[in-house]
């Protein structure tokens, strides 16, 4: 963090190239650990897992995926690309607790036509709603 505490705040553009990053990311994950579980479960016991159990397993695989990236410290692979960490408003390290209150608030804030990120374009300090709610904020890194 530079002098005096006041951390450089990523722009919008470059959080969003992030996120398109990630989303390639997440497809590969996704595609390790959630498409082949179901293909190999289709194929050797000729069932299909209903719909809402394929919805659950996808949200608990992102949740993980999540959870480990953003506490403690820790940077996903498109965070450390485009040198963006996330951290508290006092700017230490995410807990668990709050990397989880950040993730459940992500899917209403980027689902909902991406109204919170378009929150962002009139917020104050130019931060998403779910990061807002949150108590997080996103910064550049070294």
């Amino acid at each position: 963090m530079p002098a005096g505490g006041a951390a450089r705040r990523p722009s919008i553009v470059r959080r969003l190239a992030s996120m398109v990053y990630e989303c390639l990311l997440l497809l590969g994950v996704l595609a390790a650990l959630l498409v082949l579980p179901h293909v190999l479960l289709g194929a050797f016991a000729h069932r299909l897992a209903s719909p809402i159990l394929v919805q659950a397993h996808c949200f608990v695989v992102l949740l993980i995926y999540c959870l480990w990236f953003w506490s403690d410290g820790r940077q996903t692979l498109a965070m450390k690309t485009w040198r963006i960490r996330l951290v508290t408003r006092d700017g230490l390290p995410l807990r668990p607790a709050q990397a989880l209150l950040r993730y459940l608030l992500c899917w209403p804030s980027i689902g909902l036509g991406g109204a919170g990120i378009v929150w962002a374009v009139f917020d104050r300090d130019r931060q998403f709603l779910h990061d807002r709610l949150a108590g997080t904020r996103l910064v550049m890194t070294n």
